[in-house]
């Protein structure tokens, strides 16, 4: 299926054992696809969208077993990225300009990293920094987490906050996330579109203010090592308040990665 890219739509895209529920505003302008948290569903993005107006052609998603998208036997890093290339494929965008929170915000580099040339630009919000929970300590720390949280999870997914996973899977896609993003560094330095970095700089669940500080100061070599790469800005708020409380910087970061290759709002 391809979606007409100057009407906007809302459905299901099919893709491997399941199908992704998503919308595209349509119309002229640059298009922006926003890759959510790992367990969200898009609806943190809207006031993003709002600030950055319709100028712009937003496109969002749910993840497999997120929001209103259906279950998979395939929660994978790697299903999340043919879930990219499948919303690419339907709505025919070639050249996006992707923007991802947390686990998203990692998403949003390997895709950019494996098609060079395709990506526009990537804003990054809080997340793809070359820090993780790693080892046998580290997957041990985040199994007890989703343990404890086993009781809320059912409780928080109506509002977009837990997937339709059991607590083990959502350990899992955390403790692979952690991998990947532990070992982000190099995938980084080989990104060539420009990448814009929002950061939060409050404490988050599961982890106190300066181990976040710590974390987001090993994105430092990085910045180093390629110019393509900055931070736009670091903001008060933390890591599960970012879009909502900061939603202007992220979207002055869109703006501000257009503008670094002559694009921006139709």
């Amino acid at each position: 299926m391809t979606i007409s890219p100057t009407a906007s739509w809302s459905g299901m895209i099919p893709v491997d054992d399941t199908a992704l529920a998503a919308t595209d505003t349509g119309g002229p302008g640059q298009a922006v696809v926003y890759l959510n948290g790992a367990y969200a569903d898009s609806r943190p993005w809207r006031p993003v969208i709002a600030d950055l107006g319709s100028g712009w052609r937003h496109i969002t998603f749910d993840e497999r077993a997120r929001g209103h998208s259906r279950r998979s036997a395939d929660y994978s890093f790697e299903a999340a990225l043919r879930d990219v290339d499948a919303v690419l494929g339907a709505t025919g965008v070639d050249r996006p300009l992707l923007v991802g929170w947390s686990y998203g915000a990692s998403l949003a580099v390997h895709w950019a990293e494996r098609h060079p040339g395709r990506a526009l630009g990537v804003v990054c919000v809080d997340g793809a920094v070359p820090y993780g929970l790693t080892g046998q300590a580290g997957r041990a720390r985040i199994r007890r987490l989703f343990h404890r949280m086993r009781p809320l999870l059912p409780l928080v997914r109506p509002f977009g906050l837990a997937a339709r996973m059991s607590a083990d899977q959502h350990a899992d896609v955390n403790i692979e996330a952690n991998e990947i993003t532990a070992s982000i560094g190099p995938v980084l330095d080989r990104v060539t579109c420009p990448v814009r970095f929002v950061l939060a700089t409050g404490a988050s669940l599961g982890g106190e203010e300066k181990e976040m500080e710590e974390m987001r100061a090993s994105l430092d070599p990085v910045l180093a090592r390629n110019p393509n790469i900055r931070v736009s800005a670091k903001v008060a708020s933390n890591h599960s308040h970012i879009l909502r409380k900061d939603h202007s910087a992220v979207a002055a970061a869109v703006r501000e990665t257009a503008s670094a290759v002559g694009h921006g709002a139709g």
